[in-house]
């Protein structure tokens, strides 16, 4: 069963594996029926959560098998309750680049939040564009969301000046991308073209770079002001492990002043 599933989730089109995860989650809750681990997202408990990731980056006890999310989305989801008055009264116009199911439909029936979701292909996306040449007009959202999207593009700056376009001044995003924190530099290596040695030196077939400590520079070269939110220092070990977060992973939340 766990060869059937790992094999599915790493070669199956990203929209087809949208649509069959929609099935999976009905019958989920039944077989990972337990109270070890908690989405804060869904609000449901299992016996542990799914495996995920490619065969050189798999994470054990990572992805909720109900709503999906996996260890960035329930520290974002804590950041936007804890820090933010994301789920408040207050008016947001949202853009969220590569909508994640488990945030989807949450953000859709928000009565405070005019949302807009574009991706290139994806079933769920209201637009579809490349993230290169956003077709939005400048300065129209408060608050950006493209969470492991940056890794893939082909010109990661263009598509970050992209971002800071259309977000007014004032307002906020969330880019979280995948990151080696042994590397001082991001790794990219154009000759690097098939998806094996993509997978081997990138950590995913379809990734072109691989982060390193000096994002948070990059955000900046275009235009961002970055914070780096420690959120797991405030809840401590036990929380951590209970909510699965990676470890040390920080939230890079960009503002244009």
């Amino acid at each position: 069963m766990k060869a059937l599933y790992r094999w599915l989730r790493n070669t199956l089109p990203r929209p087809l594996l949208i649509r069959l995860s929609y099935v999976f989650r009905l019958f989920a809750p039944m077989l990972y029926y337990g109270n070890k681990v908690e989405c804060n997202v869904c609000q449901k408990k299992f016996k542990k959560f799914l495996s995920y990731g490619s065969k050189v980056a798999e994470r054990d006890n990572v992805l909720c098998p109900y709503c999906l999310t996996l260890e960035r989305h329930r520290l974002i989801w804590m950041y936007l309750q804890d820090k933010t008055d994301f789920f408040s009264d207050r008016k947001f116009k949202v853009l969220h680049i590569a909508p994640e199911q488990c945030f989807h439909k949450k953000f859709k029936k928000q009565a405070n939040l005019e949302y807009v979701t574009g991706d290139l292909e994806s079933p769920i996306a209201d637009l579809h564009f490349d993230l290169h040449a956003i077709p939005l007009e400048d300065n129209k959202f408060d608050i950006v969301f493209c969470n492991h999207v940056l890794e893939h593009v082909e010109d990661d700056f263009t598509c970050m000046k992209e971002l800071y376009r259309v977000m007014k001044p004032g307002g906020f995003g969330i880019f979280q991308v995948p990151l080696d924190t042994s590397r001082k530099e991001t790794y990219e290596d154009p000759s690097i073209t098939s998806p094996d040695e993509r997978e081997k030196h990138f950590w995913q077939k379809d990734h072109v770079r691989l982060y390193g400590l000096d994002y948070p520079d990059r955000l900046i070269k275009a235009g961002f002001s970055v914070d780096a939110v420690d959120l797991q220092q405030e809840l401590g070990i036990e929380a951590v492990e209970k909510f699965r977060l990676q470890k040390e992973e920080k939230l890079f939340v960009c503002f244009k002043d």
